[in-house]
């Protein structure tokens, strides 16, 4: 007997929910078999077969030889299947189209690994912050969250998915504020040479909520990558600093050159000079007295960032002008190295003073180098 309602009804609910109606159909067939399978009369062997055409249902016995051939079928459908039909689709479907949503959307972000997503804040605790994502939630962990931020109900923010975990209750989708690809990823929304692959970034270094050093080259020699970058009165970047909340972004040329990429990672302060040494990985960056603070950075932070940046150790040294002496070093460190030197500084009317270095790992540890110079005085026949 066709059932034009119920099939009607079925594709209205795949609609609806997006769903693939032959899928529904068969998970329900398989809801239907079990069902049948629990009456007493029931054939040993059977099988559901519901028509696509017109809705009708058949319970279809089944006699098998010892291979699980077919050896013959009958038409096993009761007489009050109807009922039973109507009672189990109903307990049924809406179980099934949980699972099923459950499952597409796990498939959709699993895929999304490593994309950007933007999310409307829904909760906060001292845990987490969960957040809207649309068809799902987030999970936004506090160890991913920049310190400083407070995250508004209702606010919509732009994260990184850093994973996508498969659960009875769904997917459950990690995102992150602090990773450093969120910050390449913004650069992909704002900058179409990004996107289309005319400007590339080829290193990035980030410390979420206070600065990240973004090195780019051009594949093409007519586009200016930083500028590019930038964008006109800094509009671009503009845009991705507000996102993040104020962060400062330094965009920096890439050059295969680790002298210049050096000397171009330590910007804004100007490098004098650099010296390589490729045996230890150890870049000797020589800068003006006046330059020595902007290169090291509040708290180090500018030549840390330039160190991971660039993948050199970076010691980072004062220069001097006037007569030079010899002079020797005595030299403190909070690291795990003590690093003994030999300064030769350019001095000639001071007895007293004090040289400050510092040695920065690409990991981001620094160790601080403090000299006390004694500079000789042939006038005066010594020095203190």
């Amino acid at each position: 007997m066709a059932n034009f309602e119920f099939l009607e009804a079925l594709g209205q609910i795949a609609r609806d929910q997006n769903i693939d109606e032959g899928e529904l159909l068969v998970a329900l067939a398989n809801a239907l078999l079990a069902a049948y399978k629990r009456r007493v009369d029931s054939a040993e062997d059977a099988e559901v077969e519901i028509n696509p055409e017109t809705g009708e249902i058949k319970v279809w016995g089944l006699e098998l030889d010892l291979d699980g051939n077919v050896t013959r079928e009958w038409d096993a459908t009761p007489e009050d299947f109807g009922r039973i039909a109507a009672q189990t689709a109903k307990q049924v479907l809406l179980q099934l189209i949980r699972d099923i949503q459950r499952r597409q959307m796990y498939e959709e972000f699993a895929n999304r690994e490593g994309d950007i997503v933007s999310g409307t804040v829904q909760q906060n605790d001292n845990r987490y912050t969960l957040l809207d994502l649309g068809r799902v939630e987030a999970l936004l962990p506090q160890a991913e969250q920049i310190a400083f931020e407070r995250y508004e109900h209702g606010a919509r923010i732009k994260v990184y998915i850093v994973e996508v975990r498969k659960t009875s209750k769904g997917p459950q989708i990690v995102v992150s504020r602090t990773h450093p690809a969120l910050v390449a990823k913004l650069f992909e929304i704002e900058v179409p040479e990004i996107a289309n692959g005319i400007v590339e970034i080829k290193a990035l270094a980030r410390e979420p909520g206070h600065r990240s050093k973004v090195a780019v080259a051009s594949n093409d020699a007519m586009v200016d990558p930083v500028g590019a970058c930038v964008g006109a009165r800094g509009s671009r970047v503009r845009n991705i600093t507000n996102e993040l909340r104020s962060e400062r972004i330094d965009v920096v040329p890439f050059s295969a050159d680790p002298v210049e990429f050096i000397q171009a990672a330590l910007q804004p302060a100007r490098v004098r000079e650099v010296r390589l040494d490729e045996a230890e990985g150890l870049a000797t960056v020589i800068v003006h007295e006046q330059q020595l603070s902007l290169a090291i950075g509040k708290e180090g932070q500018n030549a840390r960032l330039a160190a991971r940046l660039t993948g050199w150790r970076i010691d980072i040294r004062s220069e001097y002008e006037g007569i030079e002496e010899e002079v020797v070093a005595e030299v403190w460190t909070e690291g795990d190295v003590v690093v003994d030197e030999t300064v030769r500084v350019e001095r000639s009317d001071v007895e007293d003073s004090v040289v400050e270095d510092i040695l920065v790992e690409p990991d981001g540890r620094m160790e601080e180098v403090v000299a006390r110079v004694e500079v000789s005085d042939d006038e005066s026949g010594g020095g203190e």
